[in-house]
């Protein structure tokens, strides 16, 4: 007699969690924290990150580093991790030139300087490039 409860084949477990997911979640950590604090500094006070719409980008795509670091395709994940990343760099660097270019009209250099959160973006989106490279690195071994 023949079983009809047996499967012709091993079961796939796949995991939800791949190796870049943790350090997905720091960097979108970094990224929606850096967006709301003080962006740059002046003697005059802090202007916040979610003053202006750089701001309010950065903070709009953080959230889809974790919905990247919990999906257990590779693909994906790389593509979360850019999309997190490249608005929070050019936001980054879109910032700092602007601080360059009025502190050379006004000719208040060491007056203005980088906040916390402006850090914190770029460093979330540092650590979301590099998840990146070693997700597709990984990908191709």
């Amino acid at each position: 007699m023949s079983s009809t409860s047996s499967t012709s084949g091993t079961a796939v477990r796949r995991r939800a969690f791949h190796p870049g997911s943790l350090a997905m979640v720091i960097g979108g950590l970094c990224v929606m924290i850096g967006s709301v604090l003080p962006w740059i500094s002046t003697p005059l006070g802090h202007i916040p990150g979610h003053a202006s719409y750089l701001g309010w980008a950065t903070l709009a795509v953080a959230p889809l580093a974790f919905a990247g670091a919990v999906l257990p395709f590779r693909r994906v994940a790389i593509g979360h991790c850019l999309v997190v990343a490249v608005p929070g760099a050019v936001a980054v660097v879109w910032s700092i030139v602007q601080m360059v270019q009025v502190s050379s009209s006004t000719d208040s250099w060491g007056k203005m300087w980088p906040g916390m959160g402006l850090v914190m973006v770029a460093g979330g989106a540092v650590i979301m490039l590099r998840t990146a490279w070693r997700l597709r690195r990984a990908s191709d071994a």
